[in-house]
Protein backbone atom coordinates (compact mmCIF):
# COMPACT_ATOMS: atom_id res chain seq x y z
CA UNK A 1 0.00 0.00 0.00
CA UNK A 2 0.93 4.14 -0.67
CA UNK A 3 0.41 6.95 -0.30
CA UNK A 4 0.26 8.42 -3.96
CA UNK A 5 0.07 12.16 -4.55
CA UNK A 6 -1.60 12.55 -8.04
CA UNK A 7 -1.23 15.91 -9.11
CA UNK A 8 -3.66 17.39 -11.69
CA UNK A 9 -2.22 20.01 -13.90
CA UNK A 10 -4.48 19.50 -16.92
CA UNK A 11 -5.67 22.83 -16.49
CA UNK A 12 -6.05 25.15 -19.92
CA UNK A 13 -6.09 28.40 -18.27
CA UNK A 14 -9.75 29.69 -20.02
CA UNK A 15 -10.76 31.39 -17.16
CA UNK A 16 -7.29 33.10 -16.61
CA UNK A 17 -7.17 35.16 -19.86
CA UNK A 18 -3.68 34.26 -20.23
CA UNK A 19 -2.14 31.85 -22.96
CA UNK A 20 -0.21 29.84 -20.88
CA UNK A 21 -2.29 27.55 -18.39
CA UNK A 22 -1.97 29.25 -14.84
CA UNK A 23 0.04 25.83 -13.39
CA UNK A 24 3.30 27.09 -15.22
CA UNK A 25 3.07 31.34 -14.35
CA UNK A 26 5.23 31.75 -11.75
CA UNK A 27 4.99 33.23 -8.05
CA UNK A 28 7.18 33.57 -5.25
CA UNK A 29 10.40 32.62 -7.75
CA UNK A 30 8.61 29.38 -9.03
CA UNK A 31 6.42 28.24 -11.44
CA UNK A 32 2.85 27.68 -9.44
CA UNK A 33 3.15 23.63 -10.04
CA UNK A 34 6.40 23.76 -8.49
CA UNK A 35 5.42 25.31 -5.56
CA UNK A 36 2.91 22.69 -4.87
CA UNK A 37 5.13 19.49 -6.57
CA UNK A 38 7.74 20.61 -3.71
CA UNK A 39 5.13 20.27 -0.72
CA UNK A 40 4.21 16.75 -1.71
CA UNK A 41 8.04 16.32 -2.40
CA UNK A 42 9.02 16.92 1.20
CA UNK A 43 6.46 15.55 3.40
CA UNK A 44 7.27 11.99 4.82
CA UNK A 45 3.80 10.76 4.46
CA UNK A 46 4.37 10.67 0.55
CA UNK A 47 5.56 7.51 -1.05
CA UNK A 48 4.87 8.45 -5.11
CA UNK A 49 3.50 11.63 -7.17
CA UNK A 50 2.15 11.01 -10.09
CA UNK A 51 1.25 14.19 -12.32
CA UNK A 52 -1.07 14.56 -15.14
CA UNK A 53 -0.96 16.74 -17.86
CA UNK A 54 -2.44 17.96 -21.14
CA UNK A 55 -0.53 16.15 -24.06
CA UNK A 56 1.12 19.43 -25.30
CA UNK A 57 2.43 20.13 -22.05
CA UNK A 58 3.81 16.89 -20.90
CA UNK A 59 7.52 17.99 -21.97
CA UNK A 60 7.09 20.86 -19.75
CA UNK A 61 6.26 18.71 -17.02
CA UNK A 62 9.63 16.50 -17.50
CA UNK A 63 12.09 19.47 -17.70
CA UNK A 64 10.03 20.56 -14.53
CA UNK A 65 10.91 17.50 -12.86
CA UNK A 66 14.50 16.85 -14.14
CA UNK A 67 15.32 20.71 -13.14
CA UNK A 68 13.97 20.27 -9.82
CA UNK A 69 15.92 16.55 -9.58
CA UNK A 70 12.24 15.54 -7.79
CA UNK A 71 12.90 11.93 -6.46
CA UNK A 72 9.12 11.25 -5.73
CA UNK A 73 7.61 11.91 -8.79
CA UNK A 74 7.41 8.31 -10.61
CA UNK A 75 4.61 8.96 -13.36
CA UNK A 76 3.65 11.75 -15.40
CA UNK A 77 0.28 11.00 -17.09
CA UNK A 78 -1.33 12.44 -20.19
CA UNK A 79 -5.29 13.99 -19.04
CA UNK A 80 -8.13 14.47 -21.22
CA UNK A 81 -10.79 17.30 -22.34
CA UNK A 82 -12.57 17.13 -18.54
CA UNK A 83 -11.15 16.75 -15.26
CA UNK A 84 -12.49 13.24 -14.57
CA UNK A 85 -10.47 12.09 -17.63
CA UNK A 86 -6.97 12.99 -15.57
CA UNK A 87 -8.63 11.56 -12.79
CA UNK A 88 -9.13 8.47 -14.45
CA UNK A 89 -6.26 8.49 -16.44
CA UNK A 90 -4.46 7.99 -13.00
CA UNK A 91 -6.92 5.72 -11.48
CA UNK A 92 -6.28 3.15 -14.25
CA UNK A 93 -2.40 3.53 -13.74
CA UNK A 94 -2.37 2.15 -10.72
CA UNK A 95 -3.56 -1.35 -10.03
CA UNK A 96 -3.23 -1.94 -6.09
CA UNK A 97 -7.03 -1.36 -4.66
CA UNK A 98 -5.70 -0.79 -1.19
CA UNK A 99 -3.61 2.18 -2.43
CA UNK A 100 -4.29 5.90 -1.08
CA UNK A 101 -4.76 8.54 -3.86
CA UNK A 102 -4.60 11.95 -2.61
CA UNK A 103 -5.92 13.92 -5.62
CA UNK A 104 -4.61 17.69 -5.66
CA UNK A 105 -5.34 20.81 -8.00
CA UNK A 106 -1.57 21.57 -9.30
CA UNK A 107 -3.05 25.85 -8.84
CA UNK A 108 -3.36 24.98 -4.99
CA UNK A 109 0.34 25.87 -4.08
CA UNK A 110 -0.35 25.92 -0.12
CA UNK A 111 -1.68 23.00 0.63
CA UNK A 112 0.40 22.35 3.89
CA UNK A 113 2.00 19.17 5.87
CA UNK A 114 -0.84 19.48 8.27
CA UNK A 115 -3.77 19.14 5.57
CA UNK A 116 -2.13 16.37 3.89
CA UNK A 117 -1.25 14.73 7.46
CA UNK A 118 -4.81 14.81 8.40
CA UNK A 119 -6.28 13.18 5.10
CA UNK A 120 -3.71 10.28 5.03
CA UNK A 121 -5.19 9.12 8.82
CA UNK A 122 -8.52 9.80 8.06
CA UNK A 123 -8.25 7.13 5.21
CA UNK A 124 -7.10 4.57 7.72
CA UNK A 125 -10.78 4.99 8.93
CA UNK A 126 -12.55 6.47 5.59
CA UNK A 127 -12.54 5.17 1.89
CA UNK A 128 -13.37 8.62 0.81
CA UNK A 129 -12.08 11.85 1.97
CA UNK A 130 -12.61 15.73 1.07
CA UNK A 131 -11.26 18.74 2.10
CA UNK A 132 -13.30 21.81 2.88
CA UNK A 133 -13.47 25.12 5.02
CA UNK A 134 -16.64 26.88 6.67
CA UNK A 135 -18.07 28.75 4.55
CA UNK A 136 -18.46 32.53 5.95
CA UNK A 137 -20.68 33.60 3.77
CA UNK A 138 -24.44 33.25 4.08
CA UNK A 139 -25.23 31.06 0.74
CA UNK A 140 -28.63 31.61 -0.68
CA UNK A 141 -30.38 29.10 -3.23
CA UNK A 142 -32.41 31.52 -6.06
CA UNK A 143 -35.18 29.75 -8.63
CA UNK A 144 -35.53 30.65 -12.24
CA UNK A 145 -37.00 33.71 -11.57
CA UNK A 146 -33.35 34.71 -9.80
CA UNK A 147 -35.59 35.48 -6.24
CA UNK A 148 -34.46 33.30 -3.33
CA UNK A 149 -36.14 30.18 -2.66
CA UNK A 150 -34.28 28.99 0.18
CA UNK A 151 -31.54 29.91 2.65
CA UNK A 152 -29.29 26.78 4.25
CA UNK A 153 -27.94 26.73 7.41
CA UNK A 154 -24.25 27.98 7.11
CA UNK A 155 -23.35 26.18 10.18
CA UNK A 156 -23.54 22.57 7.67
CA UNK A 157 -22.36 24.56 4.60
CA UNK A 158 -18.40 24.33 3.89
CA UNK A 159 -16.35 25.54 0.66
CA UNK A 160 -14.47 22.41 -1.31
CA UNK A 161 -10.84 22.03 -1.80
CA UNK A 162 -8.64 19.79 -2.57
CA UNK A 163 -7.15 16.85 -1.74
CA UNK A 164 -9.55 14.69 -2.67
CA UNK A 165 -8.57 11.50 -1.30
CA UNK A 166 -9.53 7.71 -1.67
CA UNK A 167 -9.00 4.03 -1.32
CA UNK A 168 -8.30 3.14 -5.11
CA UNK A 169 -10.38 0.56 -5.54
CA UNK A 170 -13.43 3.13 -4.37
CA UNK A 171 -13.00 5.54 -6.75
CA UNK A 172 -12.26 2.84 -9.31
CA UNK A 173 -15.88 1.38 -8.82
CA UNK A 174 -17.34 4.71 -8.28
CA UNK A 175 -16.30 5.53 -11.78
CA UNK A 176 -17.43 2.29 -13.10
CA UNK A 177 -20.79 3.00 -12.46
CA UNK A 178 -20.86 6.68 -13.26
CA UNK A 179 -19.36 5.70 -17.04
CA UNK A 180 -22.38 3.78 -17.61
CA UNK A 181 -24.70 6.45 -16.88
CA UNK A 182 -25.77 8.24 -20.19
CA UNK A 183 -26.33 11.32 -18.22
CA UNK A 184 -22.93 10.93 -16.14
CA UNK A 185 -22.02 14.80 -15.47
CA UNK A 186 -19.28 15.93 -12.63
CA UNK A 187 -17.00 18.61 -11.61
CA UNK A 188 -14.97 16.53 -8.70
CA UNK A 189 -14.65 13.13 -7.29
CA UNK A 190 -15.90 13.52 -4.21
CA UNK A 191 -19.29 14.20 -5.83
CA UNK A 192 -19.04 10.96 -7.77
CA UNK A 193 -18.40 8.95 -4.78
CA UNK A 194 -21.75 10.13 -3.05
CA UNK A 195 -23.45 9.67 -6.30
CA UNK A 196 -22.83 5.95 -7.45
CA UNK A 197 -21.62 4.69 -3.73
CA UNK A 198 -24.29 6.44 -1.64
CA UNK A 199 -23.82 3.87 1.55
CA UNK A 200 -20.04 5.13 1.14
CA UNK A 201 -19.07 7.81 3.31
CA UNK A 202 -17.22 10.59 2.39
CA UNK A 203 -15.02 12.41 5.32
CA UNK A 204 -14.15 15.34 5.54
CA UNK A 205 -10.90 17.14 7.17
CA UNK A 206 -10.74 20.65 7.91
CA UNK A 207 -8.52 22.86 5.10
CA UNK A 208 -7.45 26.22 5.46
CA UNK A 209 -8.03 29.61 4.10
CA UNK A 210 -4.75 29.98 2.25
CA UNK A 211 -5.39 26.77 0.04
CA UNK A 212 -6.93 28.50 -2.41
CA UNK A 213 -7.19 28.13 -6.13
CA UNK A 214 -5.48 30.26 -8.59
CA UNK A 215 -8.43 30.45 -11.48
CA UNK A 216 -9.06 34.45 -12.14
CA UNK A 217 -6.28 37.17 -12.54
CA UNK A 218 -6.64 38.49 -9.11
CA UNK A 219 -5.85 35.42 -7.54
CA UNK A 220 -2.30 35.32 -8.40
CA UNK A 221 -1.61 38.78 -7.01
CA UNK A 222 -3.61 37.06 -3.92
CA UNK A 223 -1.86 33.99 -3.96
CA UNK A 224 1.84 35.64 -4.17
CA UNK A 225 0.56 37.95 -1.13
CA UNK A 226 -0.32 34.84 0.65
CA UNK A 227 3.36 33.24 -0.03
CA UNK A 228 5.27 36.63 1.58
CA UNK A 229 2.95 35.75 4.74
CA UNK A 230 3.50 32.19 4.79
CA UNK A 231 4.86 31.37 7.83
CA UNK A 232 7.56 29.12 7.11
CA UNK A 233 9.29 26.30 9.73
CA UNK A 234 12.01 28.56 10.81
CA UNK A 235 11.20 27.61 14.92
CA UNK A 236 13.70 24.64 15.24
CA UNK A 237 16.54 24.79 18.25
CA UNK A 238 18.67 22.32 16.37
CA UNK A 239 20.71 22.48 12.92
CA UNK A 240 18.98 20.36 10.40
CA UNK A 241 21.27 17.01 9.24
CA UNK A 242 21.92 19.45 5.92
CA UNK A 243 23.04 22.01 7.92
CA UNK A 244 25.56 20.53 10.09
CA UNK A 245 26.82 18.82 6.82
CA UNK A 246 27.29 22.66 5.43
CA UNK A 247 28.76 23.77 8.50
CA UNK A 248 32.31 21.31 7.73
CA UNK A 249 32.26 21.64 3.86
CA UNK A 250 30.69 24.90 3.04
CA UNK A 251 32.31 28.48 2.30
CA UNK A 252 29.90 31.09 3.47
CA UNK A 253 30.45 34.53 3.88
CA UNK A 254 28.20 37.20 6.55
CA UNK A 255 28.26 40.94 6.35
CA UNK A 256 27.40 42.32 9.77
CA UNK A 257 29.05 39.16 11.44
CA UNK A 258 30.79 41.34 14.90
CA UNK A 259 27.50 41.26 16.55
CA UNK A 260 24.08 40.30 16.91
CA UNK A 261 22.06 37.93 14.80
CA UNK A 262 25.30 37.95 12.67
CA UNK A 263 27.50 37.79 15.49
CA UNK A 264 25.66 34.45 16.40
CA UNK A 265 26.24 33.21 13.24
CA UNK A 266 29.86 33.11 13.72
CA UNK A 267 29.87 31.18 16.97
CA UNK A 268 27.89 28.48 15.90
CA UNK A 269 30.29 28.76 12.93
CA UNK A 270 33.01 28.33 14.73
CA UNK A 271 35.68 27.03 13.02
CA UNK A 272 33.96 26.33 10.09
CA UNK A 273 35.33 28.19 6.55
CA UNK A 274 32.80 31.28 7.56
CA UNK A 275 33.88 35.03 6.91
CA UNK A 276 32.84 37.58 8.71
CA UNK A 277 32.54 41.64 7.15
CA UNK A 278 31.48 44.63 8.69
CA UNK A 279 32.31 48.17 9.20
CA UNK A 280 33.03 48.09 12.92
CA UNK A 281 35.03 44.51 12.74
CA UNK A 282 37.16 45.48 8.94
CA UNK A 283 35.56 48.54 7.75
CA UNK A 284 33.61 46.90 5.00
CA UNK A 285 30.48 48.69 4.52
CA UNK A 286 27.26 46.61 2.39
CA UNK A 287 26.13 50.52 1.34
CA UNK A 288 29.54 50.47 -0.75
CA UNK A 289 29.40 47.93 -3.56
CA UNK A 290 32.98 48.25 -4.20
CA UNK A 291 33.48 47.47 -0.67
CA UNK A 292 31.25 44.47 -0.79
CA UNK A 293 32.81 43.60 -4.27
CA UNK A 294 36.88 43.37 -2.69
CA UNK A 295 35.87 41.41 0.46
CA UNK A 296 34.01 38.67 -1.79
CA UNK A 297 37.01 38.71 -4.17
CA UNK A 298 39.31 38.06 -0.92
CA UNK A 299 37.27 35.19 0.35
CA UNK A 300 37.18 33.70 -3.18
CA UNK A 301 41.15 34.14 -3.37
CA UNK A 302 41.35 32.23 -0.48
CA UNK A 303 39.07 29.41 -0.58
CA UNK A 304 38.57 29.12 -4.09
CA UNK A 305 34.84 28.89 -3.95
CA UNK A 306 31.90 30.64 -2.32
CA UNK A 307 28.77 28.46 -1.06
CA UNK A 308 26.40 31.05 0.52
CA UNK A 309 26.04 35.05 1.34
CA UNK A 310 24.49 36.52 4.55
CA UNK A 311 23.67 40.03 4.71
CA UNK A 312 22.41 41.03 8.51
CA UNK A 313 23.63 44.71 8.68
CA UNK A 314 20.66 46.92 9.39
CA UNK A 315 20.25 50.20 10.77
CA UNK A 316 16.65 51.02 12.41
CA UNK A 317 16.56 54.63 13.73
CA UNK A 318 13.09 55.06 15.26
CA UNK A 319 11.45 58.87 15.22
CA UNK A 320 9.30 60.50 13.19
CA UNK A 321 9.62 60.94 9.93
CA UNK A 322 9.90 65.04 10.02
CA UNK A 323 11.76 65.01 12.58
CA UNK A 324 14.33 62.41 11.23
CA UNK A 325 17.96 63.88 9.61
CA UNK A 326 18.63 63.46 6.48
CA UNK A 327 21.62 61.53 7.35
CA UNK A 328 19.58 59.05 9.24
CA UNK A 329 17.05 58.66 6.02
CA UNK A 330 19.98 57.92 4.10
CA UNK A 331 21.91 55.71 6.16
CA UNK A 332 18.42 53.87 6.71
CA UNK A 333 18.16 53.45 2.68
CA UNK A 334 21.79 52.90 2.28
CA UNK A 335 22.45 49.81 4.78
CA UNK A 336 19.02 48.18 4.63
CA UNK A 337 18.13 48.39 0.95
CA UNK A 338 21.03 49.72 -1.13
CA UNK A 339 23.47 47.40 0.76
CA UNK A 340 20.62 44.26 0.30
CA UNK A 341 21.03 44.89 -3.80
CA UNK A 342 24.69 45.52 -3.87
CA UNK A 343 25.39 42.27 -1.68
CA UNK A 344 23.18 40.28 -4.02
CA UNK A 345 24.73 42.05 -7.30
CA UNK A 346 28.33 41.17 -6.20
CA UNK A 347 27.60 37.66 -4.93
CA UNK A 348 25.75 36.31 -7.91
CA UNK A 349 29.07 35.44 -9.97
CA UNK A 350 30.20 33.23 -7.29
CA UNK A 351 26.70 31.43 -6.21
CA UNK A 352 25.78 31.28 -9.98
CA UNK A 353 29.30 28.94 -9.60
CA UNK A 354 28.21 27.01 -6.69
CA UNK A 355 24.30 26.93 -7.27
CA UNK A 356 24.63 28.80 -3.94
CA UNK A 357 22.53 30.46 -1.16
CA UNK A 358 21.99 34.13 -0.67
CA UNK A 359 19.72 34.91 2.75
CA UNK A 360 18.61 38.75 3.59
CA UNK A 361 16.67 39.77 6.91
CA UNK A 362 13.06 41.43 7.08
CA UNK A 363 11.04 42.36 10.08
CA UNK A 364 7.27 41.87 11.26
CA UNK A 365 6.84 45.33 9.92
CA UNK A 366 7.30 44.86 6.83
CA UNK A 367 3.24 43.65 6.53
CA UNK A 368 1.81 47.18 7.42
CA UNK A 369 4.11 50.42 8.49
CA UNK A 370 3.84 51.42 11.48
CA UNK A 371 4.09 55.13 13.22
CA UNK A 372 7.95 56.02 14.10
CA UNK A 373 9.13 53.18 11.59
CA UNK A 374 8.62 54.27 8.27
CA UNK A 375 11.76 54.21 6.72
CA UNK A 376 12.88 51.28 8.41
CA UNK A 377 9.48 49.63 7.86
CA UNK A 378 9.30 50.49 4.10
CA UNK A 379 13.04 48.94 3.38
CA UNK A 380 12.06 45.89 4.99
CA UNK A 381 8.76 45.55 2.29
CA UNK A 382 11.32 46.23 0.29
CA UNK A 383 13.49 43.42 0.57
CA UNK A 384 10.18 41.04 0.91
CA UNK A 385 10.30 42.07 -2.66
CA UNK A 386 13.30 42.27 -3.80
CA UNK A 387 13.64 38.62 -2.40
CA UNK A 388 11.21 37.07 -4.53
CA UNK A 389 12.16 38.75 -7.48
CA UNK A 390 16.00 37.57 -7.00
CA UNK A 391 14.37 34.17 -6.45
CA UNK A 392 12.49 34.15 -9.62
CA UNK A 393 15.39 36.05 -11.73
CA UNK A 394 18.04 33.35 -10.75
CA UNK A 395 16.26 30.59 -10.70
CA UNK A 396 17.36 29.55 -13.72
CA UNK A 397 20.85 29.64 -12.21
CA UNK A 398 19.91 27.13 -9.17
CA UNK A 399 20.84 29.99 -6.86
CA UNK A 400 18.77 30.47 -3.92
CA UNK A 401 17.34 32.97 -2.34
CA UNK A 402 15.36 33.93 0.98
CA UNK A 403 14.25 35.99 3.71
CA UNK A 404 14.41 35.23 7.54
CA UNK A 405 11.65 37.10 9.44
CA UNK A 406 12.59 37.11 12.85
CA UNK A 407 10.02 38.29 15.43
CA UNK A 408 11.56 41.10 18.29
CA UNK A 409 15.01 39.80 18.78
CA UNK A 410 17.47 40.63 21.69
CA UNK A 411 19.94 42.33 19.72
CA UNK A 412 22.23 45.41 20.22
CA UNK A 413 20.24 47.53 17.85
CA UNK A 414 16.66 46.72 19.51
CA UNK A 415 18.32 47.50 22.99
CA UNK A 416 19.66 51.07 21.35
CA UNK A 417 15.89 51.87 20.22
CA UNK A 418 14.11 50.20 22.93
CA UNK A 419 15.90 50.03 26.34
CA UNK A 420 15.43 47.09 28.54
CA UNK A 421 12.42 44.87 27.90
CA UNK A 422 10.94 42.09 29.99
CA UNK A 423 12.83 38.61 29.89
CA UNK A 424 10.63 36.00 27.88
CA UNK A 425 9.50 38.88 25.34
CA UNK A 426 12.25 38.48 22.55
CA UNK A 427 13.79 35.91 20.43
CA UNK A 428 17.15 34.75 21.34
CA UNK A 429 19.45 35.82 18.48
CA UNK A 430 21.15 32.59 18.56
CA UNK A 431 17.62 30.87 17.67
CA UNK A 432 17.58 33.43 14.59
CA UNK A 433 21.29 32.13 13.46
CA UNK A 434 19.98 28.80 13.85
CA UNK A 435 17.07 29.81 10.95
CA UNK A 436 19.50 31.24 9.30
CA UNK A 437 21.92 28.26 9.11
CA UNK A 438 18.97 25.89 8.38
CA UNK A 439 17.61 28.32 5.47
CA UNK A 440 21.20 28.52 3.54
CA UNK A 441 21.38 25.10 3.20
CA UNK A 442 17.88 23.99 2.49
CA UNK A 443 16.36 23.81 -1.29
CA UNK A 444 14.00 26.35 -0.36
CA UNK A 445 14.05 29.47 -2.50
CA UNK A 446 11.66 32.31 -2.66
CA UNK A 447 10.60 31.59 1.19
CA UNK A 448 9.62 34.44 4.12
CA UNK A 449 10.46 32.61 6.39
CA UNK A 450 8.99 33.64 9.97
CA UNK A 451 11.14 33.00 13.61
CA UNK A 452 8.99 33.35 16.69
CA UNK A 453 8.95 33.14 19.90
CA UNK A 454 8.45 30.05 21.52
CA UNK A 455 4.93 29.57 23.60
CA UNK A 456 5.26 28.04 27.00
Amino acid sequence: MKNIAVILAGGSGSRFGDPTPKQFLKVAGKKIIEHTIDVFESNSLIDEICIVSKAEYIADVESIVVANQYTKVRRILKGGKERYHSSLSAIHAYANDDDKLLFHDAVRPLVNDRIIADCVRALDSYNAVDVAIRTSDTVVQVNDCNCIEMIPDRSLLRNGQTPQCFRRGVIRRAYELALKDPAFKTTDDCGVVRKYLPDEPVYVVEGEVSNMKVTYVEDLFLIDKLFQLRSANGESSELTAEAEDGLKKKVVVVFGGSYGIGGEIMNLAKDARFHSFSRSQNGVDVADLKSVQKALAEVEKAEGRIDAVIDTAGVLYKEALHSMPEEAVMASLNTNLLGVINVAKAAFPYLRQTKGSLLFYTSSSYTRGRMMYSVYSATKAAIVNFVQAMAEEWHGFDIRVNCINPERTKTPMRIKNFGIEPEGTLLDPKCVAIASLNAIFSKSTGEIIDVRIRKR
